[in-house]
Order: structure tokens, then C-alpha cells, then sequence
């Protein structure tokens, strides 16, 4: 039997994050949504620390990760998932208001997989959420988490054989 695949939410704004929960419950295959109210939180449950201790190893097959949070910003917390050997095979979504492209840039330099900027319209953010769930947790191939650690050893790179000039 395949383990269900599951999504850490970090959104400190409760009306979003109830939105985007229902949003993710909607016309799909149910799957897990974790909620981390602030970028501490989330850390927490990559690692299994505190309140999420007993949360099975897994990782979660998305993080849709806000930018704007107390405590731990978005930004450290992507920087800590792609600079973290186990965790950084793990998709990041910034899922955030910001148009600035100040963040859009850091973002896609720390790593991050894509960004979605929240729609305001009703219809539209149940769409793109709708779409990101699709993509990731349907029909993306996840690495296998088994094969990750030796995935990550140091290759060499292969040097091309040049013919004998003749």
C-alpha cells in the first residue's frame, strides 16, 4: 500500500490559512495538510522537533511556504531546507502576496522550485492551488527518499576523450 503524500503549510495569516487549506481539500484526492503558523514551526516539522516529534519520517511531497512570517522568515527557511542534505530534495513553493522582484530573485537564488503569487479572486486561488497540488503531488516523480543520501555523493565530472588527431 502507498503512504499518502503530504503538504507542510507555513502561513501565518489565519485567513489564508484556512482558505488555502479548504482550497487543497477541494475537487481532489484528499491528502495531509500540516500547518506551521510561522517559519519556526515549520523548521520544527521538517525536523521533527517539539510538537512534531511523532510526525512520521516522511517528507512532505511540497512545502508551500509564505514569505512574510514572524519568528523565522521565509527566506531563512528556504535557505535552511536547500542548504540541509536530507531536506533539500524537497520542493518549495513560495506561495506569497509579493510581487516585489526583489523576492522573487532571492528566492529562485536560495533554490526555490516555483513561485505563485496568492490571487485575490476566490475562483483563481482554488485554481492555482488546485494546479500546484496536481503537479506535485500527481504527476512530479519525487526522488526516491531511500536513494537520496547516496544521490548526494560527489560525482566526477567526466572529461571528454578527444580523438588522436591524425
Amino acid at each position: 500500500m502507498t503512504k499518502q503524500r503530504w503538504i507542510l503549510l507555513a502561513e501565518d495569516n489565519a485567513k489564508d490559512a484556512d482558505l488555502t487549506m479548504r482550497a487543497l481539500s477541494a475537487n481532489q484526492s484528499p491528502s495531509e495538510v500540516v500547518l506551521a503558523n510561522d517559519g519556526a514551526e515549520a523548521l520544527d516539522c521538517l525536523y521533527r522537533r517539539g510538537a512534531f516529534q511523532a510526525r512520521d519520517d516522511d517528507p512532505p511531497a511540497v512545502v508551500l511556504l509564505d514569505l512574510k512570517m514572524p519568528k523565522v522568515d521565509g527566506l531563512e527557511v528556504l535557505r535552511q531546507i536547500k542548504n540541509d542534505v536530507v531536506l533539500k530534495n524537497i520542493p518549495v513553493v513560495i506561495f506569497t502576496s509579493s510581487r516585489e522582484r526583489i523576492d522573487l530573485a532571492r528566492t529562485y537564488q536560495l533554490g526555490a522550485n516555483a513561485y505563485v503569487v496568492k490571487p485575490l479572486g476566490f475562483q483563481e486561488f482554488v485554481s492555482a492551488l488546485t494546479d500546484v497540488k496536481k503537479f506535485w503531488l500527481i504527476i512530479n516523480e519525487p526522488p526516491p527518499v531511500d536513494l537520496i543520501k547516496v544521490a548526494d555523493m560527489p560525482v566526477q565530472p567526466s572529461t571528454p576523450q578527444l580523438a588522436d588527431a591524425a
